[in-house]
Formats: C-alpha cells, sequence, structure tokens
C-alpha cells in the first residue's frame, strides 16, 4: 500500500526559533522513539496529525524518558532528575498540551509532574482521537477490516489509573468491523504484564505468567486482532501471540494504526 502522506516531524526548537508556538507538543516516548515496532505507531500518529492539520512539534533530541519507569522501579532520584530536566524544557518552550500514545507517559506527565512543577493540559492519544470523532474532523468510510473481529485490551495506565475506558472503544466503534469483549474488561481487565517496571525484569515464579493468560483470554473470544493503546502492552501482546502459535491466524495493532490503516494514509 502506498503512503499518501509525506511524514515530516516539526521539531520545537526550530519552530520556535522562527517565532512560531505550536498548540501542541506530541510526546514521543522512548518507546516510541527506540522500540523499532512502536516507531511504526509513532508514524502512523503522525499522519494522522498531519491529515487532520494538527499544529504540532515533537522535543526531538530534547526530550528525555519520563521518569515513569525509574520511579515504579524505586528509583526515586532518577525520576526526579529526569522530571525537573524536561519540565524545564517544556517551560522554556512554554508547552501548554501534550499528546501522547503512551498511557505510562500520560499518567506521569499528567498526575505526578505538578508537584515538582509542571502542569500541563494531557491527553492520551486515544482521547485526541476521541475528540476528532465528536467534532466530526475524524470520518473512516473504509471497509478493510470489515470482515474482521477485533477485541481491545485496557492498558492498566489508561485504564484503572486514569478511569479511561470508552476514548479507545469510541475509536474502534468508527472501524466497519466486529467487535468482542473479553471476559475481564475495562476495570476488571487484566494486566499485561508489563506494567510496574515489570517490563525489564525478569517474571516472578507463578502458575503462569500474565501475559500468556491475558493472551489466552484473547484468543478465546476468537478475535482476529487484538487492539492496544500502549507500548508495553504491544510488546506483551505480540509476545503472547508469537508464543500461542497464532502469528498466522492474530495480528496486534495500536488504535493509531488501524485508524491510519483505514484511512490509506
Amino acid at each position: 500500500m502506498e503512503n499518501k502522506i509525506k511524514v515530516e516531524v516539526p521539531v520545537m526548537a526550530e519552530l520556535f526559533a522562527a517565532g512560531r508556538k505550536p498548540e501542541w507538543l506530541f510526546w514521543v516516548g522512548s518507546a516510541g522513539a527506540f522500540d523499532d515496532r512502536y516507531k511504526k505507531v509513532t508514524r502512523e500518529f503522525v499522519k494522522i496529525l498531519t491529515h487532520l492539520k494538527v499544529d504540532f512539534a515533537v522535543l526531538g533530541v530534547e526530550e528525555s524518558d519520563s521518569g515513569d519507569v525509574a520511579r515504579r522501579a524505586g528509583n526515586e532520584m532518577l525520576f526526579q532528575m529526569q522530571a525537573l530536566t524536561n519540565i524545564q524544557i517544556l517551560d522554556m518552550y512554554e508547552v501548554k498540551k501534550i499528546v501522547t500514545c503512551c498511557p505510562h507517559d500520560f499518567n506521569t506527565l499528567k498526575n505526578e509532574y505538578p508537584d515538582l512543577g509542571g502542569n500541563y493540559e494531557v491527553w492520551h492519544h486515544s482521547q485526541f482521537l476521541q475528540k476528532m470523532i465528536e467534532d466530526g474532523k475524524l470520518n473512516i468510510q473504509s471497509e478493510i477490516f470489515s470482515d474482521k473481529t477485533i477485541v481491545f485490551h485496557d492498558p492498566c495506565y489508561l485504564g484503572r489509573a486514569n478511569k479511561e475506558y470508552e476514548a479507545p472503544r469510541d475509536i474502534l466503534k468508527i472501524i466497519p468491523s466486529n467487535k468482542v469483549e473479553m471476559q475481564r474488561n475495562r476495570s476488571f481487565g487484566l494486566c499485561c504484564g508489563a506494567g510496574g517496571g515489570q517490563m525489564f525484569k525478569e517474571a516472578e515464579k507463578g502458575t503462569k505468567e500474565v501475559f500468556i493468560e491475558r493472551t489466552e483470554e484473547a484468543i478465546a473470544t476468537g478475535a482476529d486482532i487484538i487492539a492496544t493503546a500502549c507500548p508495553f502492552c504491544m510488546v506483551m501482546m505480540t509476545d503472547g501471540i508469537k508464543y500461542k502459535n497464532q502469528e498466522d491466524r492474530m495480528k496486534n495493532y495500536d488504535i493509531a494504526e488501524l485508524v491510519s490503516i483505514s484511512m490509506n494514509l
């Protein structure tokens, strides 16, 4: 499929030097910048922002990790160092509104940075896309997924931590397809197993690894696609699909990818 939108990402420093202050900062996050699979999500979301003519920019090399993992892993000093550095840069560019694809960064920027003096209006990309739908700016006519069944996995840091369950589902509603729910969903959803710094350590001993159990719940629905809205969840669900030998039958897409593919961007 030929890409119709050329991906050009505006950098905050360059715009600021030209006397421009974009409305939105797109916080890419460590996974969006360095993880090969999630780079694709970053690219597709940028295509959507470009298509919608959103006034945005990224920090580029000036963006550091939000500090989420450091704090979850117990390294409070590192978290505060990272956060204070980021706040200094955000304030230097007079950032007011931030959108990010990562629920971990979303939660940290929104709920934890204010304690250190960083106060911003922070949106998860599912909320941003939901608003675009409500404003009539985002419409999908494509039938590319019409013969597919999609199940959504709730990210803990979007759902339980921030009580956002409907935004990603509202996005999936406008994509012609069949939707199903896992037995445990919304506030009762099972964690993918990567949160709280678990992504970066060996699994603790137990009856079954969490990501395998969650993948089995998704497989049980008969879905063709596991939709996610978090880079950590994407890693765990993709690994689960491979572990259960379902790669030929089941795929994992971020909601931004589903929108972009449906719009043939």
